[in-house]
């Protein structure tokens, strides 16, 4: 009789889908995102750079963190 196949799965055994790193990137990200709508908070002087380019400039960077928080990987990751 022929033998077996093993399949090999690669699952971490904590269970999570993510690793640590990816975690503090999306926490990171989220700050980011919400440092950026502190930015735009406020009523006076509505037209000031800050609230019209700075704000909107972070929170798309806090966006654009997110996206890399999801898509990184661990170049040091074992697979067992």
């Amino acid at each position: 009789m022929s033998e077996k196949k093993q399949h090999h799965t690669t699952q971490s055994k904590s269970g999570f889908v993510f690793e640590k790193i990816n975690y503090q990137l999306f926490v990171a990200s989220a700050l980011v995102v919400i440092l950026g709508f502190i930015l735009m908070m406020g009523t006076e002087d509505i037209y000031s750079f800050t609230k019209i380019t700075l704000a909107p400039f972070v929170v798309v960077l806090g966006f654009a963190l997110g996206f890399v928080a999801i898509l990184y990987k661990s170049k040091n990751k074992k697979n067992n």
